[in-house]
């Protein structure tokens, strides 16, 4: 009989705060009763607005919570493996006595993008590896260093012009097709730039073929190749 009497007041008590809108989930908590069980006495409860409108923020404020969770979780994981690439990368300058890759670590180090993206204030966790210059003997080098010492795959690699408005971009284009072994495919939309040439502050003929930016996007490379940079700094310390 104490049981039933029990069981009847926990069953009112649930419906009453089904009513004032809480989920499943917390009144579970309050009540120690299973969610099917809860599930088979409150589904065809009414709910007023108000008590819509409180699961829908509860809904909506557990999102967020999972959401603000799992990229805290991303970020800590993004920070472990691009130690882990950059370490790597260390190491193997340090251990290696391979021409080809302190040649590309040194371009790189010189020519490329290196400077960790922040986004409102946050780091992000993607960065492409990209590397510009208007030396076509250059990006040859550093081409050869992707594919032999990266061991990027060529077709992983994109290229972007950029042309001065003297320039005639078709021409431009077939020039580093050809100097490059890219297929027209791989090369991203040109960037017009501004440049002294066209307001008579430089002869306009210094850079005739414009610049060319060499891009792989692979966050795990790009750290390598930090990692690369700073077994340079080491090995060159040491000599």
């Amino acid at each position: 009989m104490c049981y039933h009497v029990c069981m009847v007041d926990v069953k009112e008590e649930a419906l009453h705060l089904r009513q004032k809108g809480f989920s499943y989930n917390e009144i579970c908590a309050q009540t120690r009763i299973a969610k099917s069980t809860l599930y088979g006495w409150l589904r065809d409860v009414p709910l007023s607005r108000a008590a819509r409108d409180r699961l829908v923020g509860r809904v909506r404020e557990g999102t967020l919570h999972g959401l603000v969770k799992r990229n805290k979780a991303q970020t800590i994981f993004a920070r472990e493996r691009a130690d882990k690439s950059q370490n790597a990368g260390i190491e193997r300058v340090t251990s290696e006595a391979d021409e080809l890759l302190l040649v590309g670590a040194v371009l790189y180090w010189a020519e490329g993008y290196k400077r960790l993206k922040i986004r409102n204030g946050a780091s992000i966790t993607s960065h492409p590896i990209s590397f510009v210059n208007a030396d076509p003997d250059m990006i040859a080098i550093f081409l050869h260093f992707l594919v032999h010492s990266l061991g990027v795959a060529k077709d992983d690699i994109w290229a972007a012009m950029r042309l001065y408005p003297q320039m005639d971009e078709a021409t431009a284009l077939r020039y580093w097709s050809r100097m490059t072994g890219m297929n027209r495919m791989q090369f991203k939309k040109t960037t017009w730039m501004i440049s002294g040439a066209s307001r008579g502050k430089r002869p306009q003929d210094r850079l005739p073929h414009g610049t060319l930016q060499i891009g792989v996007n692979d966050t795990e490379k790009f750290h390598h190749l930090l990692g690369l940079i700073e077994g340079v700094k080491k090995r060159m310390r040491v000599l």
